[in-house]
This record gives structure tokens, C-alpha cells and sequence, in this order.
């Protein structure tokens, strides 16, 4: 008698000649990254249920939820060795729905449906940016001619960076600063439209791949109390520190061009140094027969 499931299958494996393919157990540090995927999967379509029911404050949270989890997922793969093709495609899927389709619906159904097709189209527009954010980021993660500083810059703005601040509108209001008129929905979908160009440009962003990776011995206690400090203050002030944080992001696009650029220019400075290097050492053996001579 078969198995009612199929069996789970985390990427190619080797075949042995003769035989048929079987699957042995798999090991549980390859079951828990994709367990932290699906459940920043759950806590997107939460957000969606949310703002169906108008429930603003619990969709953003459900949100940035998922945002945390994502950032998770592939550490905790790493950590475990746990990475595989089957979690790489589930957690593009779970990115698309979490930052794609989630904020795109909270939006129009916050304020841009007033606008009606133009809201939409806005709302649409994200969702695809989001979906192409992806698949150019799937296709460029193994890019073998990519230089060793290409790790602090990110190709666009991400899909969690982009979902988290297409919603700053809500922050606003939900902090009292933005009115909900219904005047303003043409506006929004304006800065929709806008960070969903973010994501698909070729702009470079920040990474902070390498931040704190290795942390001096002396600054551990201290850390701890800022990250407790900063967590009680999102806890506090959810939507204040969110209002914050998006704004200083938006702001750090400049600056993250501004290195890229200055990252650029000195790796063009090596490759002329290499190159006259090069060039002397091609004509050295002339000038040594000019000197014999």
C-alpha cells in the first residue's frame, strides 16, 4: 500500500545505478527553515484577513511579522545548514504573497479605492514589481563575476524594505498626521506607483548582510540594552517607530548610491593600476634590448 503524501523532497539527490529512487528520512535542520517560511507565510494571509476586516493596526503588524520571520528563515538555514531548493522556492512563493499581495491589498483597501481603476492599477503595479523584484533577485544570487563588496548593496529596493514602506501612508495616519480624505487616495497611489519603481530599478541599497556579524566582547552587554531598548520602543510606539524607520530607509538611498559609486571608481582605479602593470612588464624586455644595444 502506497503513502497517502508524497514524500518530502528538499532538492536533487544522488541515484544509485540499478535502483530505484528512494528517500530517506530527512533530517529535522532541513524541516525547521521551511517551518519559520510557512509561518511568515501564515502571518501574511492573517494580514490580508485583516484588511478585509479594516483592522489596520493588526494588518501592519502581521506584516512586519512576516518581515522578521523572513529575515529568519535563511539564517536559521544557515545556522543549521539546513538550506536547500525546495526552501528557496517556497520562500520566494512566501515573499511574493507576504510583500507582494498583502500590502497591495491593505493599500486599496485602506484609501485606494477611492480612486477606483486608478487605485487598482497601483495596487496591481506593486503586486508585479514585487513578483519581478523576485526573480531578478533568484536569478543574480549566484552571479559567479559579482565583486566581494557587491554583499553590502542590494539591486533595488527588497521586497520586505518595499512592502514596509509602501505602507507608510497608514503609518502616518494611524499616528494622526495624514487625515483620511479621500482626495488624497491619487497621491498615494503616486507613491505606490514610486516605491514600486524603487524595487525593480537598478538603484543600490544597503544590504546590512555583514552588519553585525562579528561583535567585539566588550559591546555585547551594551547590545543587548539597545536591542531591548529599540524592541520596547516598537512595542510602545509601533507605528511612530515604523514612520521613523521608513524614512530614514527612503533617506539612506542617496547614501547607498554615494558608496556604490565610490566602490566603483576604486575598483576601476585597481583594474588601470593592473593594467599599466601589465603593460610595463610586456615592453620590459624591450627596454633591456635597447639598453644591451
Amino acid at each position: 500500500m502506497s503513502a497517502p503524501f508524497a514524500p518530502y523532497d528538499p532538492g536533487p539527490t544522488r541515484r544509485r545505478r540499478g535502483r530505484a529512487p528512494r528517500f530517506s528520512r530527512v533530517p529535522l535542520r532541513l524541516i525547521l527553515p521551511n517551518l519559520v517560511t510557512l509561518l511568515a507565510l501564515c502571518s501574511g494571509l492573517t494580514a490580508i484577513r485583516m484588511a478585509l476586516e479594516a483592522r489596520w493596526d493588526y494588518a501592519i503588524g502581521a506584516i512586519v511579522i512576516a518581515a522578521v520571520l523572513d529575515a529568519l528563515d535563511g539564517r536559521v538555514a544557515r545556522l543549521l545548514k539546513g538550506t536547500s531548493k525546495f526552501g528557496a522556492e517556497l520562500d520566494s512563493l512566501a515573499d511574493f504573497v507576504n510583500f507582494g499581495v498583502a500590502p497591495a491589498l491593505i493599500l486599496y483597501s485602506w484609501l485606494l479605492q477611492e480612486v477606483r481603476s486608478i487605485g487598482w492599477i497601483a495596487a496591481l503595479i506593486f503586486s508585479i514589481s514585487a513578483a519581478l523584484r523576485l526573480a531578478r533577485f533568484n536569478v543574480s544570487i549566484d552571479d559567479p563575476d559579482k565583486p566581494a563588496w557587491a554583499v553590502n548593496f542590494f539591486t533595488g529596493v527588497p521586497a520586505p524594505a518595499g512592502a514596509l514602506s509602501v505602507l507608510f501612508p497608514v503609518y502616518l495616519e494611524l499616528v494622526g498626521v495624514l487625515p483620511h480624505w479621500p482626495e488624497l487616495a491619487p497621491a498615494v497611489a503616486l507613491y505606490v506607483v514610486a516605491v514600486a519603481l524603487l524595487m525593480v530599478s537598478r538603484l543600490p541599497t544597503f544590504s546590512g548582510k555583514k552588519l553585525g556579524s562579528r561583535v567585539r566582547r566588550d559591546l555585547v552587554l551594551p547590545l543587548f540594552v539597545v536591542a531591548v531598548f529599540l524592541v520596547a520602543l516598537l512595542v510602545s510606539y509601533p507605528f511612530e517607530i515604523l514612520a521613523l524607520g521608513v524614512a530614514g530607509y527612503l533617506v539612506s538611498i542617496p547614501l547607498a548610491w554615494h558608496w556604490h559609486q565610490k566602490y566603483l571608481k576604486g575598483e576601476a582605479a585597481e583594474a588601470v593600476d593592473d593594467g599599466e602593470e601589465e603593460t610595463d612588464l610586456d615592453h620590459l624586455g624591450d627596454d633591456d634590448k635597447d639598453d644591451a644595444g
